[in-house]
């Protein structure tokens, strides 16, 4: 245990020499520094990676067709198809492990051509004809009223649900927007709803310049009958899309008549085996940081237990004068080990304050510029701070495990003629 005279004896043994002490220590702040940062950077790394997935399903997939490459009883190479909305009810039937299949279509977009008009004002907006459960994989804050309903699909009805951008863009500040009709590409729409991205993600300004309507109703607006321009499919929680992708792949080719082995006919995109990549990069990353921190942290250890060989030389009488009156090896093994500790923990723990303030800052120069592409929040978790406060502790024994070997060697007599 510390008592006050042990503290009194290694705060009188770390100020004896003080500069010399000061730069070990730095040397074990500078490593713990590096440390924590280079994991805070992978994180902010990561978040900003990632946020470009949003609160979208990462269990999920994105199908669409494509010209096929190969010809098939009969049908010519280069031969371009449609999904249609049988296809959806096939793939629910057939695919048991799915949660969510939603047909989608689109039309324009928000650097287009003006394709919406209310009253004087017109914008250029993606304007989207999707199913009710396609909130679920891309989950969004309703502000006002209502998101897409079945009863909406079931009777075709011409609503729509719009973005915060297309709100800023087509109304007034404060004026009143559910109850209004905006006009897509000639036809007239009720507005029943208005939203915003839970998670902002990709372009922010594209997300809020999006208009819902329902996909039957799209359909018929838009001359689209029953094609499927492509389809947002999220697998069961216990499945991932990965392994069942293939069976759907299988399916729509066995309905359009497509070669079993052209794989070009269907183009996909797999959210969830990108998601699985890019967290495994940054998995790599911060091994990476935990490697090169842990090296440099070497550093100073490795000049901690100079130190401590040195503390112990010149300590040697009176370690010498310890043992004749009676401290048992363990007694001054127990000093030296908890001078080193001291010591390191310390140092460390400036290292980790120092860490903190720029981990701080940086988040304040991001909070102030805005949106900086792929990098966001950069920060540890309190795992991390123990996970340092760990390798502190064990380092600082390590320091004085030799040092202290070496004391505890020495014969009193021996110690005592030292000069």
């Amino acid at each position: 245990m510390f008592k006050r005279d042990r503290w009194d004896e290694i705060l009188e043994a770390l100020n004896a020499n003080k500069l010399r002490t000061a730069m070990t220590a730095f040397g074990v702040a500078w490593g713990i520094f590096i440390l924590v940062v280079l994991l805070a950077l992978t994180n902010g790394l990561r978040n900003g990676v990632l946020k470009d997935f949003g609160d979208f399903a990462t269990n999920s997939m994105f199908m669409w067709t494509q010209g096929t490459s190969k010809p098939y009883k009969g049908l010519p190479k280069g031969r371009y198809f449609n999904y249609k909305i049988d296809d959806v009810a096939a793939i629910k039937s057939q695919i048991p492990s799915l949660k969510y299949v939603s047909p989608r279509n689109q039309l324009g977009g928000f650097r287009g051509n003006n394709n919406v008009v209310r009253g004087t004002k017109t914008g250029a907006f993606e304007i989207y004809g999707d199913y009710p459960e396609y909130i679920k994989q891309q989950p969004m804050d309703v502000i006002q009223g209502r998101f897409i309903s079945y009863s909406d699909i079931d009777a075709k009805r011409k609503i729509c649900v719009i973005g915060a951008g297309v709100v800023k863009g087509l109304y007034d500040k404060g004026e009143k927007t559910l109850g209004t009709y905006i006009k897509i590409n000639g036809v007239n729409f009720l507005v029943v709803g208005t939203f915003k991205m839970s998670n902002s993600q990709g372009n922010s300004e594209e997300e809020a310049s999006t208009i819902y309507i329902p996909f039957t109703t799209f359909g018929q607006a838009f001359n689209r009958g029953d094609r499927v321009g492509w389809m947002a499919i999220t697998a069961e929680d216990n499945v991932p899309i990965t392994t069942v992708k293939q069976q759907v792949f299988d399916l729509m080719k066995s309905r359009h008549k497509v070669h079993p082995d052209d794989d070009r006919a269907i183009g996909h995109f797999d959210l969830a085996e990108e998601f699985g990549r890019i967290n495994g990069l940054f998995t790599i990353l911060a091994f990476v940081g935990y490697f090169v921190g842990i090296l440099v942290l070497a550093s100073g250890i490795i000049g901690i237990n100079n130190i401590m060989l040195i503390v112990v030389k010149e300590r040697t009488k009176e370690i010498g004068i310890r043992r004749a009156l009676g401290a048992t090896p363990w007694m001054v093994k127990g000093q030296i080990l908890q001078e080193s500790l001291i010591l390191t923990i310390l140092s460390g723990m400036v290292g980790v304050s120092f860490a903190a303030i720029i981990i701080w800052g940086m988040n304040a120069v991001l909070d102030s510029v805005g949106e900086v592409e792929n990098f966001a929040n950069p920060s540890v978790d309190i795992s991390v701070i123990l996970t340092a406060l760990l390798i502190l502790v064990v380092s600082g024994l390590l320091a004085g495990l030799i040092p202290a070997n070496g004391a505890t060697k020495m014969k009193p007599v021996d110690a005592l003629r030292v000069e």
